[in-house]
């Protein structure tokens, strides 16, 4: 498994709660154990604080605490939810961090509304294998990044839980799991701002690439051929060669809003305007990605606007700027990707990649210096 800020912050808190933890460089293991109350720090991590959030009730009472930044994100929808299910929440400062979570917890049927973010519907379905009677969420608006559902959906089905589709959301039936022995993929996303140094530099970049994956990363490949770089499987590996790059007229990203920071650093290097739609959602990330990268963009010299839903970029010759990062990994990606255009690009916090990928500003050195190392398997791990 990948060794960043937010897995260790998960690891930490499964220790927490009760789990005997075992890791060995990327390799982990866990034994569960029963729940106890516990404090546990989520950082500025989204899915720790939000899964974690479904499981509290059955621990008894868990606090959360976390980064500052971490009080921005939402969870509303999710804690509403619990509560309509028996949970007791206390937060003082509305929905927001420092809350403590309290059980007990019923199953049964629940209305979620998962639009400003899937970990609300994961993290449901992650925890309802263990609530009395099982649970049947019904969703009451429409749910971003798809391909991250499938992909829990898709890791409880393996691990022995019954889930089902239904008309209106899901419905999990109460049962043990047995997750057994799983081999995780490499973040496909943490290896897209490696495959867009090609697309903007006209080089080439080769990483290793799963055959076949659920992962909203792995449409990136397609987005990029669109806008002129080429890609080909070699073996196991993707790579990816640039060309005149052009905008894209529309496109809808939200199954892979999480790709937009990096999208939108190559959109600013095509020859016409690229509109990206459907992530209102981005708002309530790391921090405002949509705000940000329109102040980032103008900042470096390239035409942006946030609309409701989105972006419109229009390219324009980039200038020298210092980018501000946000305390968000994929923000400062973003800026490292046009430091490889424009000389005088700066990218205030770089160290915020710790999030999700610690070792990637020696991975970007290596890739500007070509060397071998760049091309291994860590880029896309």
């Amino acid at each position: 498994m990948l060794r960043s800020r937010d897995t260790d912050l998960m690891l930490e808190a499964l220790s927490r709660l009760g789990a005997t933890v075992t890791a060995t460089g990327t390799d982990v293991t866990i034994h569960p154990a029963p729940l106890r109350p516990a404090d546990i720090d989520v950082g500025l991590a989204g899915t720790v604080f939000r899964f974690l959030a479904a499981l509290a009730p059955l621990a008894g009472e868990i606090r959360f605490t976390g980064d500052e930044a971490m009080a921005r994100r939402p969870i509303a929808p999710l804690l509403d939810a619990l509560s309509s299910l028996g949970a007791t929440v206390t937060a003082p400062d509305g929905a927001s961090l420092p809350l403590t979570i309290t059980g007990p917890v019923r199953g049964g049927r629940v209305l979620l509304d998962s639009s400003a973010s899937s970990q609300f519907l994961s993290a449901l379905l992650l925890a309802a294998p263990r609530y009395p009677g099982g649970l049947s969420i019904e969703l009451t608006g429409a749910v971003p990044s798809g391909p991250h559902v499938d992909m829990t959906v898709g890791l409880l089905r393996a691990a022995g839980a019954t889930v089902e589709r239904t008309e209106r959301g899901w419905r999990v039936a109460e049962g043990p799991l047995h997750p057994g022995d799983i081999e995780v993929e490499p973040d496909l996303s943490n290896a897209a701002p490696f495959l867009a140094a090609a697309a903007v530099t006209g080089g080439e970049v080769s990483t290793v690439w799963p055959a076949a994956t659920t992962q909203p990363g792995a449409l990136f490949p397609e987005i990029l051929e669109r806008m002129g770089a080429t890609c080909r499987r070699e073996g196991g590996n993707l790579v990816v060669t640039g060309g005149r790059l052009t905008g894209i007229d529309s496109i809808d990203m939200s199954a892979a809003g999480e790709l937009v920071p990096t999208l939108a650093a190559v959109a600013a290097c095509a020859s016409s305007p690229t509109r990206i739609t459907g992530v209102a959602h981005l708002r309530g990330h790391e921090t405002d990605r949509l705000a940000a990268l329109e102040t980032e963009l103008t900042r470096a010299g390239v035409g942006a606007r946030a609309t409701d839903d989105g972006l419109i970029i229009t390219p324009a010759r980039l200038r020298p700027a210092i980018i501000s990062s946000y305390e968000d990994h994929r923000m400062a990606t973003f800026g490292a990707i046009l430091g490889l255009v424009q000389d005088g690009i700066m990218v205030e916090d770089i160290a915020c990649t710790s999030k999700t990928l610690p070792t990637f500003p020696q991975l970007w050195m290596n890739l500007v210096e070509g060397s071998s190392e760049a091309r291994s398997s860590e880029a896309g791990s």
